[in-house]
């Protein structure tokens, strides 16, 4: 079973609309148990930190969310489902998150227009799966004001320049995470999700995301 986590998010339709265009009907649920029963997990997300970890906490999922990841089963985070994985965000004050990566989420410098938004390059420092057959230095889409600065490099698989180098894709072990939004990046954010999905052993692999 491949789950979505329902948690209130703004992207959460278009991220599984990019799932089923990618081959495999998706369970959008915000259940705890189905949380803890899934194959492969995604966690999308958009909007402040505090109302993310609100959410989630309302919900229940704080703890089957740390369990799964620890459990070495397939999760993908998008955008904010990247930044809830660190201990805490400095968005508007501090506000402790999942606490899986030790890190912080600061904003981009003054000076800089946020939200940083739009298509912008992804530079890999190395290769991963997730990125099969999709060009380094592809251009994917960005809108966010913050950014992760993890306290282990690394942890950090591929970078982007806005005003300074930032993570832009943190990968370990189990589990990716993207600071942009494959969902909205055209063919290459639809192999994104092909190429998550045969990691996960819910695909067989192809040479094209169109056959299915």
């Amino acid at each position: 079973m491949i789950a979505i986590v329902d948690y209130g998010a703004g992207n959460l339709r278009s991220v599984a609309r990019a799932v089923e265009q990618a081959g495999v009907r998706p369970l959008v649920t915000s259940a705890a148990e189905a949380v803890a029963r899934a194959d492969a997990l995604i966690l999308p997300g958009v909007g402040a930190a505090a109302d993310t970890m609100v959410n989630l906490r309302s919900r229940g999922l704080v703890a089957p969310l740390r369990e799964y990841l620890a459990s070495g089963r397939p999760f993908l985070g998008v955008c904010m489902g990247l930044q809830a994985l660190l201990t805490g965000s400095e968005e508007a004050g501090w506000h402790e998150c999942l606490g899986v990566v030790p890190g912080r989420v600061r904003r981009f410098p003054s000076g800089l227009t946020v939200p940083h938004m739009g298509w912008n390059q992804v530079v890999r420092r190395r290769e991963h799966p997730v990125f099969a057959g999709i060009p380094d230095g592809a251009n994917f889409y960005f809108v966010h004001s913050y950014y992760c600065a993890p306290e282990d490099d690394a942890v950090v698989l591929a970078t982007t320049e806005y005003g300074q180098p930032f993570p832009s894709v943190l990968a370990r072990d189990n589990w990716l995470a993207t600071q942009f939004h494959p969902e909205k990046s055209g063919q290459h954010g639809l192999r994104l999700y092909r190429n998550f999905l045969e990691w996960a052993g819910a695909l067989e692999p192809t040479t094209t995301a169109a056959r299915r």
